[in-house]
């Protein structure tokens, strides 16, 4: 108090001295400072909160349930139902279990081959209980595509989704991503066709030994039968559920599909006829000499092209060479399909361009593309991003009232399997052997068309994805049908019961 009484006297002494002018000054200045002070403080104190904050929900993102249980993050979208957005479906609880340690994935080979082995990847660290990392995607293959894994699929989306099954982090803790950057960690490639007791008695102890394992090739790394039902139904539910393409990618895909029924109904041609399968096969039925040459000089640039030398016939002969254009189009006429319907060809370049194409647009004038549906500059996102643009042509494969692949690669058996998950839609299964046997008796006219549309269309009639269980094959798991090819496990049948093929 007399501290206060002095300082009064002082300043009324003060503005005695210095009249009103300068002491109005005088009060404006220490005034101002004052404000200028208090304002630095609050600057300072927010600063320092924000900080906090932001470390604190970097925390609880890396530790999940250890910290901030519960907690919104700073940096997610709000629930927030938009017009032209779905209300976001209620997260499931965090699974609760003690890491065993964390595994990183390559992936390799194209789009669909690393999807399946993405749905493997989950299955196995979901039961060795480890933190499984974002996989990496496979940037050295042919296709040279530079993509992310967030560059084609929803990665949050992905993450929150499986949040009850297994743990997913974008990236290592900071201690432990030093220490891989540093080189100090476990890389293999895991046996292929395994079944869970190699990943729980063999990868699971490396785990736990370096704290980090790398699986550096992941196609076809779990066995297709002979796994408990709960690991055949969560590869379904990360296969149809928590695999889903970024916004672009999809809504890119619904503007396709909307384009194609504006004008009725449409086939997906899975026309495996490119440059890259031609050459790894080693099928070159119908290619001239220079063709030929360009093929196997291809097929021997690339050494982990095991194969080299090629019975191009003898290959066509046992049905392991896609059909090429002309014995395409030749199938869908002993088929029945309508000429004038819209055939959507999902694939890449067709090799030998307009001339190969020519007896397929000659019996089915209505053949569309991505690139003739859209505009250019709705596809410059896409230029140079195989994977990508192979994700389009699985949406829009996905939606089609028929699919008929060429070939059993990858994204023919992946989308069979998916268009029996979404109701046994239409997929026309071609026997290639019986096929091409028959088109050449035809060509060389000792079977008449009659009797060559009647033989196919009967060969075919119970072929058209319909329920059945997959064969399995003791010991030759590469002979036996493909789990994602026809996931039966995980399908809602009706009581008509399964047939065994």
């Amino acid at each position: 108090m007399c501290k206060t009484e002095d300082s009064d006297e002082e300043w009324e002494m003060k503005v005695k001295l210095l009249g009103d002018d300068k002491s109005d000054k005088l009060k404006n200045s220490m005034v101002s400072r004052s404000r200028m002070k208090l304002w630095i403080i609050r600057a300072i104190t927010t600063a320092l909160l924000w900080t906090s904050v932001v470390q604190l929900v970097a925390l609880g993102e890396m530790w999940g349930p250890r910290l901030l249980k519960g907690w919104p993050s700073c940096f997610s979208h709000p629930d927030v139902a938009l017009s032209s957005v779905p209300a976001k479906v209620a997260l499931p609880p965090k699974r609760a279990y003690k890491n065993n340690g964390y595994l990183m994935v390559s992936c390799n080979g194209g789009l669909n081959q690393m999807r399946a082995a993405i749905c493997d990847m989950v299955a196995i660290a979901r039961y060795m209980n480890v933190t499984l990392i974002v996989p990496e995607l496979d940037k050295t293959s042919f296709w040279n595509d530079p993509s992310e894994f967030q560059d084609i699929f929803d990665v949050d989306h992905f993450i929150s989704s499986l949040r009850d099954e297994v743990r997913v982090l974008k990236e290592l803790p900071p201690r432990l991503k030093i220490r891989v950057e540093l080189g100090m960690l476990h890389s293999l490639p895991p046996i292929s066709w395994s079944n869970i007791s190699y990943y729980l008695h063999q990868i699971l102890p490396l785990v736990q030994k370096y704290k980090v394992v790398q699986l550096n090739r992941t196609d076809a790394r779990l066995a297709n039968n002979g796994l408990p039902i709960e690991i055949q139904k969560l590869r379904c539910r990360v296969n149809f559920n928590a695999l889903r393409f970024t916004k672009q990618i999809e809504e890119l895909g619904r503007r396709v599909v909307r384009i194609l029924r504006e004008k009725g109904p449409f086939l997906v041609l899975h026309l495996r006829y490119e440059m890259d399968m031609l050459a790894f096969s080693g099928c070159t039925h119908g290619c001239n000499n220079e063709e030929v040459e360009e093929l196997t000089r291809m097929r021997y640039a690339y050494p982990w092209w095991k194969e080299k030398v090629i019975h191009s016939e003898m290959k066509r002969k046992e049905g392991l060479c896609p059909l090429t254009p002309e014995e395409t189009a030749l199938t869908l006429k002993a088929l029945g399909i309508d000429r004038n319907v819209q055939i959507y060809i999902a694939a890449g370049e067709i090799y030998g361009g307009d001339r190969r194409m020519k007896a397929l647009a000659d019996d089915f004038p209505n053949l569309v593309r991505k690139e003739t549906l859209l505009e250019p500059a709705d596809l410059q996102f896409f230029e140079n991003h195989s994977s990508q643009m192979a994700a389009l042509d699985y949406l829009v494969s996905l939606e089609s009232d028929i699919f008929v692949p060429t070939y059993d690669g990858n994204m023919a058996r992946v989308v069979e399997g998916h268009r029996r998950f979404l109701g046994f839609k239409k997929t026309i299964l071609l026997d290639r052997k019986l096929l091409v046997n028959l088109v050449d008796q035809y060509s060389e006219g000792s079977l008449s068309w009659d009797e060559f549309s009647s033989t196919v269309k009967q060969v075919h009639a119970d072929q058209m994805g319909s329920p059945k269980m997959r064969s399995i094959v003791p010991d030759r798991p590469k002979e036996e049908d493909y789990f994602y090819a026809n996931p039966h496990e995980c399908l809602q049948l009706l009581d008509e019961p399964l047939r065994s093929t």
